[in-house]
């Protein structure tokens, strides 16, 4: 595979170095938020890497100072004539693909990592922060539901309270607490962290090639499938919000000023 490029704008970009590949965000401008656009660039991406055979591990890094600021909101609606529930079976499909992936993927996090990035992150199999990382899942705050799986592996990692504190409260984890729960398994300074996660992958690049594969196929097969029911779970539970009674008052109440009266229905 040669070098890939998402376009002229280059924000999200994928080299191709021996048998690592990575994939670096740079939509710096907007705290490498995405749209819709960039998300199509990553699932190709994804696709591009599971059919070349001669990789051996991925690092999926950012340019600037945050991993990413989750979904670009300027940019919602864009989506032309597809419905939300169409748009998220899309995005569940595209990043689905770490799943099945081959090779493991090791994630670099500095400053921000928000809601659906951060989640994309937690279905990667290592994560390695820097001092100065901090992670969110705000979505309840905006009267939605995280809704791109990664709620389930957050589960898996640090437990049913800790899920419930960071999903329904919307507050921010830094880096020394998410190795506290093992969201993270390293944190290293800032200036440390690209060449902290290239020596991982490097040594997970020089393994036996079947070998990774059987192990990450183990470790994979404990969580994917409930990773992957709920994110089938996600996909009702989104759709019904987006049709609910609670979910317009939210947006009239925002949109008004005024404080919102909720029916639970």
């Amino acid at each position: 595979m040669a070098d890939a490029q998402a376009g002229p704008d280059q924000r999200v970009t994928c080299e191709v170095d021996g048998p690592i590949a990575t994939i670096t965000n740079d939509n710096q401008a907007k705290r490498n938020a995405f749209d819709d656009a960039m998300d199509l660039r990553l699932f190709e991406i994804f696709g591009e890497i599971a059919g070349n055979p001669d990789i051996r591990a991925v690092i999926w890094r950012a340019e600037g100072p945050s991993f990413s600021s989750g979904r670009d909101v300027s940019a919602i609606g864009s989506s032309g004539q597809l419905t939300h529930h169409e748009l998220m079976s899309r995005g569940h499909r595209g990043i689905q693909q770490i799943l099945d992936l081959e090779v493991p993927v090791i994630v670099a996090m500095r400053g921000w990592s928000i809601g659906a990035s951060f989640q994309r992150a937690l279905l990667c199999d290592i994560r390695v922060a820097a001092q100065d990382a901090r992670f969110m899942l705000p979505e309840v705050t905006h009267g939605v539901i995280p809704d791109t799986g990664g709620v389930a592996r957050l589960f898996q990692i640090c437990g049913h309270g800790v899920a419930s504190d960071l999903v329904l409260t919307g507050r921010p984890m830094d880096a020394a607490e998410a190795y506290a729960h093992g969201i993270v398994s390293r944190v290293v300074p800032g200036d440390a962290l690209d060449a902290t996660v290239r020596e991982i992958a490097e040594k997970i690049a020089a393994a036996p090639y079947v070998t990774v594969r059987m192990a990450r196929r183990v470790i994979r097969n404990l969580g994917a499938p409930q990773v992957r029911a709920s994110m089938a779970e996600e996909l009702i539970t989104q759709t019904f919000i987006n049709g609910s009674g609670d979910y317009a008052e939210f947006r009239a109440a925002r949109a008004e000023g005024r404080t919102p009266l909720y029916t639970g229905s």
